[in-house]
């Protein structure tokens, strides 16, 4: 009896190992295309985030103030823009935020990809109900996220 591989053995044998080999290449080729929108999806959750915090920064500056809680945080009509050097709510100008050494704004820095615009609608009394939306494009696909809360009157 003959001891040793036949040459169709050796062949389905080497087959199988470049399937394997060009399927792990193609997963890593995957995995690296999607890490800029990952990055970008960070980084839009984090706008987003932001937003709402700003929202909040200008209620809980009203209520040290003494003003209504809810003073300048109207409906905007097709939503409102601010940034952490506002002093208040603006009309959304659907225009992208600028880069000035990682801190997002509208008056100084490089264009980023990232539009931001803040929706408030009036729940009850004492509730706003607040939506972000943050949109890019990448790769000429367009992007978006949203958070959502409601911010109260706590005092």
């Amino acid at each position: 009896m003959n001891k040793g591989f036949t040459l169709l053995e050796v062949l389905i044998s080497l087959a199988v190992l470049i399937v394997g080999v060009v399927g792990v290449f193609a997963l890593i080729q995957q995995s690296i295309s999607f890490l800029p929108l990952s990055e970008q999806r960070l980084a839009a959750n984090y706008l987003a985030q932001e937003g709402i915090e700003i929202v909040r920064n200008f209620r809980d500056t009203n209520i040290v103030k003494g003003d209504d809680w809810n003073l300048g945080l109207t409906d905007c009509g097709g939503g409102c823009e601010a940034d952490y050097v506002s002093t208040s709510l603006s009309y959304w100008a659907n225009r992208y935020l600028l880069d000035n050494n990682s801190f997002y704004n509208y008056s100084s820095g490089t264009p980023t990809l990232y539009k931001r615009k803040i929706i408030i609608n009036a729940g009850t009394a004492n509730v706003l109900k607040i939506t972000v939306e943050v949109s890019w494009r990448e790769r000429s696909r367009s992007h978006s996220i949203e958070a959502r809360e409601n911010i109260y009157n706590w005092y």
